[in-house]
Parts: C-alpha cells; structure tokens; sequence
C-alpha cells in the first residue's frame, strides 16, 4: 500500500521543490522502495505546451505524448522511472474535465463547487495507480498562499485526513536567508511561511530549510520550537556544486532516515555509489570542450533545461567539463563577423529545438560553419530542419529552400505535417489547427539504415524509440536532390514516409534529428548521441 509524501513550498518560488522531491525519491529508491513522482500545478492552462519558454522553461515531453511540467524532467533524470500524462495534472486540465462533466449531466443537477468536485478530483488525481508503489511524492506548485493553489492544499488537508499519519507525510521546503548587515541567517520567514500552511489545515512533519550557509545548531533547535517539529525534522539544504551532489547531501543531512522514521520504517542503508561515481566524474574531469549553443531562448536556461543536463552527462561519459556558450542566433543575422569570432572558438556546435522564424538565418548560418570548417555538429527538431534547409540552399543548388513555418515558399524543403501514424491510430491535423497538445508528441520508432553513422552510435541498432514535439517535417518529395548533396536519410519512421535523421558521411561528425534525445538521457546513462557528440568535440579540440 502507497504512502504519500506531499511537498509544498514557501516564502519565495525556485526554492527548488522539484530537485528535492527528485532527491528523495531516488534516495527511497536506492533504499529498495518503489517511487513514482507527481507534480500538481495550479495555473489554469491545461498543460503548459502553448506557453512561452520565457513564462515556463521547457515543456517536457513524455513517452505517451504528455507536454508536462519542466520538473518531470528532474523526476525522470534521478529515478529512471519514465514519467507519463497521469503524473502531471493543472488547474486547467481539472476545471476542464469538471466543466465537460456538468454540461454532460453527469453531476445529476448538483451544484459544481470547488469542494467537493475540484478537490476531489485532485485527490483521485494523486491516487490513481498507486496500488504497486511504497512510496508517492506530491509536489505543489507554486508557494503557500497563492490563491490558484488553495483547492490543491485543500485537497492534500483532506487526504491527510482520509489517508493517516501512518501514510502520508508533508515536507515543507523553506527559505532561511543570510542577512549580511547583521551576519546572520533569519528563520522568521520560515516560522511565519508554516503557520501560514498550518492555518491551511496541514502541520509539516519535516522541514527542508534552504540556506546559503550553514545552519547553526541553536537556529535549527529555535526553528524545531516554533514550527512545533522534531529537531532531526529541520534539515538543513546548502546550495550544493552540482545538482547531482544534492542526493548526497540530503542523506548526510539526515532526510531520508527522517521519512523513514516518521513513518515507522527500517531499511537498509542506500547505495549511493553510482551517485558518488556522477559526483566524481562531474567535479574531477580530465579535459573539458567549449560547446556552443545557437538559440532563440539563450535568455532563460530553464528554456534548455534537459538539454543543458544532456550536454552534462556526455561531459561525464567522456570525463571532460563541459562548457556551454548560450549564443542567441539573432546575432548572426544582425552582424556576418559574429558568426567567426563567437564559433571559430568551439569544439562543437548545437542547433536546438524552437517555433517561428525568428533566429531562423542565424541558425542556419551556424550549421554551414560547421559543416564547412568540419566542427562537430548536432540538430535537434528545429535544428534538423535547419540543417536540411542549409544543406538544400548551399549543396544541392536549392536557393529559395525554406519553411512554411516561415511564410509561403516555392521550395518547401519543410512544411507541415498533415498525417502520421499513433499508438491511437491515423492522426490528421491542418495549419488551422488549435496549437495545445496537436503536435506530433510522445515516443515514436525510426528505422537506422545499415553501416550508417548514427547506427553505430546507437551501437549497431537498428530500430530505436525517440521523443518528439513537432507540427513541422522534411519533406520527403526531397531527399533525393538533399541526398545528391550530401545529406543521408539515415533514419526513417517505420513506414518510410517521415525523416527521423540526417546524417553527412563526408563529415566528421554531422548528425539532424527531428526527435529529443535529451528528454531521455540520465546522469547514470547518457544518451549516446550525447555521449558521441562530446567524444567528437574531445577529438576536435585536439585539432586546434
């Protein structure tokens, strides 16, 4: 039988719920115990896949085409446990289904009211196939207090209630700040963010103190007094070097021995091995590569998050630091010496995922650096299109080649795709199409060619499964002229009608994919497109 964990936050956002519920689970995990992570946001889009990158950070994207919270990223990277559309749930999708439901008749005449219709569908959101589990952490978004979250922190009062002490545990992620006027850190916020949840019905039972120095004994034992917890209960959350380092911490601290004793269990001590080995390969590299990635949402990091920690984990693959150059693709459109000055230094070049024509040119600009001065380089999505597109303009004597992303053209080397085959079937769209939720999303197979490139990073695969996130496809009517310039077909979809991979065998290391492999590399597994593209760029920067 399940027992819930449920994570709130207070005093300020970006305390970093989601890392530490990642932690915990994989430090539950590591102990023997079945986890499986949830986030519940309170904002009323129903997924965050029509917001900007700006607003939300990345959408991550699920196996079973699920556009998700960035945190679910976190979930997966430090469990392994693939995260699905059950695990993520918003306001939005929950007014939705209730709404869908009166207008069916399906309430008998009853009033719809926020109690009992919103929390209790909250609550059936968090027990829904748990019954294989030890362990379920809930994290709620947002910060106690906000007004869009008060039906969640309702709901987790109630299931308290219904569930037990013996089944349910809150975890109240806090800020203890350091005030340097009068050298000393302040626990008032947090006493007054745990009586503001206590007024909400909920009595944390451990508290997650984020600091950046260390907590003293006495102000740990003054904050036990106030926030009416045990003193082993205040655990203390330095910033740590890496976000791999935070497991580690957290055991030192004592977290999981606390979890472990609020509900009445014995386990024996984890095996952190693998995490010790990330740490080490992560703070003691033997090299490091200058990667540059040419972007539209260089401003934010969170827009890239899963693609900065894939980045990470080749970097620890092949033992070498990875150092990241966020270049905005807007800058090669406004000034043509930028392009040699800001990529001439680097050991390889990545062109990410994106929507809209903005940066476009720069983008493609930067893929014919690369492939003319053989500097490793990678497309992903966007990129891949990018990297067709070049190639169609400068190899294969393509001029007008472009996107009808990007406006009517003559020559669409890209354009939208209007059918494709599902797990649910035949699926159909149209460029007047709602944007939420109508791309191609979720895991899909491509077929490798034989003897190719990618192949052999795959390890001699020849059918893989990928993560996608795309309204936009190469247009197969070209491969033949892309072809005669260079640019393989290395990887189909399984009917041949989509193309999955680009690949130039006359290159170093060239390589379009139209999938996310980022969503689906780990620390303790690196994605070998991750892990193959860093050992290109070693190579490379022992050439200059």
């Amino acid at each position: 039988m399940a027992r819930f964990i449920f994570i709130t936050g207070g005093v300020v956002s970006s305390l970093g719920k989601g890392l530490m519920a990642a932690s915990l689970a994989a430090l539950l995990q590591a102990r023997g115990y079945k986890v499986r992570i949830r986030k519940f946001d309170p904002y009323l889009n129903v997924d965050p896949g029509t917001m900007s990158p700006y607003q939300h950070g990345e959408v991550y994207v699920t196996d079973d085409g699920a556009e998700t919270d960035l945190d679910l990223g976190h979930y997966e990277r430090f469990t392994g446990v693939s995260a699905r559309q059950a695990d993520n749930i918003t306001s939005g999708r929950i007014y939705r289904d209730i709404i869908a439901k009166e207008r069916r008749g399906d309430y008998l005449g009853a009033t719809v009211q926020v109690i009992p219709h919103v929390t209790d569908a909250i609550k059936e959101f968090a027990k829904a196939d748990t019954e294989d589990l030890d362990f379920v952490l809930c994290e709620i978004g947002g910060t106690v207090g906000d007004i869009e979250g008060l039906p969640f922190i309702e709901a987790l009062r109630q299931l308290r209630n219904e569930l037990g002490r013996e089944r349910s545990c809150s975890v109240h992620v806090t800020l203890v700040p350091y005030v340097s006027a009068a050298g000393e850190l302040k626990t008032k916020p947090t006493q007054h963010s745990v009586r503001e949840l206590t007024s909400l019905g909920i009595q944390p039972d451990i508290l997650l103190c984020r600091c950046e120095h260390p907590l003293p004994a006495n102000e740990r034992a003054k904050i036990a007094l106030f926030c009416n917890v045990r003193r082993e209960a205040v655990i203390p959350a330095l910033d740590a070097s890496s976000i791999y380092a935070v497991p580690l911490q957290y055991h030192t601290e004592g977290l999981d021995d606390e979890v472990l004793h609020h509900f009445g269990l014995s386990a024996p001590k984890p095996d952190l091995t693998r995490w010790a080995d990330i740490v080490d390969r992560y703070q003691h590299p033997e090299g490091e590569v200058n990667i540059g990635v040419v972007g539209k949402y260089v401003g934010l990091p969170d827009a890239y998050k899963s693609l900065n920690e894939a980045l990470v984990h080749g970097g620890m693959a092949n033992r070498v630091k990875v150092n990241i150059r966020w270049i905005d693709a807007e800058l090669f459109e406004e000034d043509d010496s930028e392009i040699v000055s800001r990529l001439e230094p680097l050991h390889g070049i990545l062109v990410p995922g994106g929507f809209g024509v903005r940066g476009t040119e720069g983008k493609i600009a930067s893929v014919r650096f690369a492939r003319e001065r053989k500097v490793p380089f990678l497309g992903i999505c966007l990129g891949m299109q990018m990297a067709c597109i070049e190639g169609a303009r400068n190899t294969a004597g393509i001029a007008a080649a472009s996107s009808t992303e990007f406006g009517a053209t003559s020559e669409p080397v890209v354009g939208i795709i209007t059918e494709w085959m599902s797990p649910e079937g035949l699926q159909k769209r149209g460029a007047d199409t709602d944007l939420g939720g109508t791309m191609r999303l979720g895991a899909f197979e491509a077929r490798l060619s034989a003897n190719s490139h990618v192949s052999a990073i795959y390890g001699g695969a020849t059918t893989i499964s990928e993560r996608h996130r795309h309204r936009y496809e190469v247009n197969g009517a070209y491969r033949d002229r892309l072809e005669a310039g260079g640019l393989v077909f290395s990887g189909m979809s399984p009917d041949g009608l989509l193309p999955e991979i680009v690949e130039r065998p006359d290159h170093p290391w060239f390589v379009g994919v139209q999938f996310h492999p980022e969503l689906k590399s780990r620390p303790f597994e690196p994605h070998p497109l991750f892990s193959g593209f860093i050992a290109a760029a070693v190579q490379q920067s022992r050439l200059v």
